[in-house]
């Protein structure tokens, strides 16, 4: 069938839409893909709903709430208009489209509290667009007792089926997620690894007012202060066990506040590629190489410094003839076609549910 995926990620670009043929197993035929960027009011507002958000001892929604209320009217009305036009310019009538896999905008994550919170209206894009929605992927998931996230190593999986295994697929978003495969799909365990462009793009939004390091070029000017790599290294998070996960504001610049905008955009830089390292030790064996997708990619001396620091081949996922702005986008149409068949997204060692399950909720048209 054809699904169309939506996903607003941790780094707020914007709206990124996806279009692929699959029957929610081994095949997965990517077709088209769009981004439609936010709006720098839009960015403001949804950065201060994430905030306010992480106040909060779990997501409600009461009339008062205008932070919260103005935010979610943002990103569906944005994820709306973003169908609308990609349906236009695709020559698409919505009876062509079997579901939507609705993300929505993560605003917090906390499945140490037993909740996460994406804000967007399902059932809106549904009546808006005339086609059947799948939203709410993680919630049922941090109910069973797992992490949420990742959720696409199954859509990886699928990719990476008939590869030589193991190998990986690392996701290079706001946060950094991995998931390493072996022979089936039962044979999958997945984490989030530490940040990636979140706290690059805040120190460089910091210091300059730009929104991220383009191709890692302020990053490849600095030194590398590698004491303080060592600290942020220290935190817990590093040494536990996968499954887990992160919310965009556990980490902070703090500990580089006092460097040069080149140096704090190098040790950050190393510090996702140390961080990604320090995931490969909970694998029962090392992958034969790290496939890469995500924004992150884009970022030369990201990637240089991943494949200095992981010693083993370190490849954009277009050297599968894959589209990696589109990966996320892609596996949320996938994971959307699963919940339809009632096919599991979530895994003992992927989210640490207890059981292989389902997640989302359909709105029907």
């Amino acid at each position: 069938m054809l699904a169309i995926g939506l996903m607003s990620g941790t780094s707020l670009d914007g709206v990124d839409v996806a279009l692929i043929e699959t029957n929610g197993e081994k095949q997965v035929k990517p077709l088209n893909f769009a981004s439609y960027p936010y709006s720098d009011a839009d960015k403001a507002c949804l950065r201060e709903a994430a905030r306010h958000a992480l106040t909060m001892a779990a997501p409600c929604f009461i009339p008062e709430d205008e932070i919260i209320q103005e935010a979610e009217t943002i990103v569906t009305h944005r994820h709306i208009e973003a169908v609308k036009n990609f349906l236009k310019i695709n020559e698409l009538g919505n009876q062509a489209i079997k579901v939507i896999g609705f993300h929505g905008q993560t605003i917090a994550h906390r499945p140490d509290l037993s909740w996460t919170w994406q804000i967007g209206d399902g059932a809106a894009l549904a009546q808006a667009t005339k086609i059947s929605v799948v939203d709410d992927f993680r919630a049922h998931d941090v109910q069973a007792g797992g992490e949420g996230a990742p959720l696409l190593p199954i859509y990886h999986w699928a990719l990476f089926s008939e590869a030589a295994h193991p190998l990986a697929v690392l996701n290079l978003g706001g946060i950094a997620n991995i998931t390493w495969i072996g022979a089936n799909e039962n044979d999958l365990i997945a984490c989030d690894t530490g940040p990636a462009n979140g706290l690059i793009d805040d120190w460089v939004k910091a210091k300059t007012g730009l929104d991220y390091d383009d191709s890692g070029l302020i990053a490849s000017k600095g030194v590398v202060h590698h004491d303080l790599v060592d600290i942020m290294m220290q935190q817990k998070f590093f040494s536990q066990l996968p499954p887990k996960s992160l919310d965009r504001g556990d980490f902070s610049i703090d500990a580089v506040a006092n460097l040069s905008l080149e140096d704090g955009a190098a040790t950050l830089t190393t510090f996702t590629a140390e961080s990604v390292a320090r995931s490969l030790l909970f694998f029962p064996e090392k992958p034969s190489k790290i496939i890469v997708a995500g924004g992150g990619r884009h970022n030369l001396t990201m990637m240089k410094m991943l494949q200095e620091n992981l010693q083993i081949p370190v490849e954009p996922i277009e050297d599968f003839h894959l589209n990696g702005d589109a990966t996320e986008a892609e596996g949320f149409a996938y994971l959307a076609v699963r919940r339809v068949f009632n096919k599991p997204i979530s895994f003992p060692k992927t989210t640490g549910v207890p059981r292989p399950m389902t997640g989302g909720r359909i709105h029907y048209i």
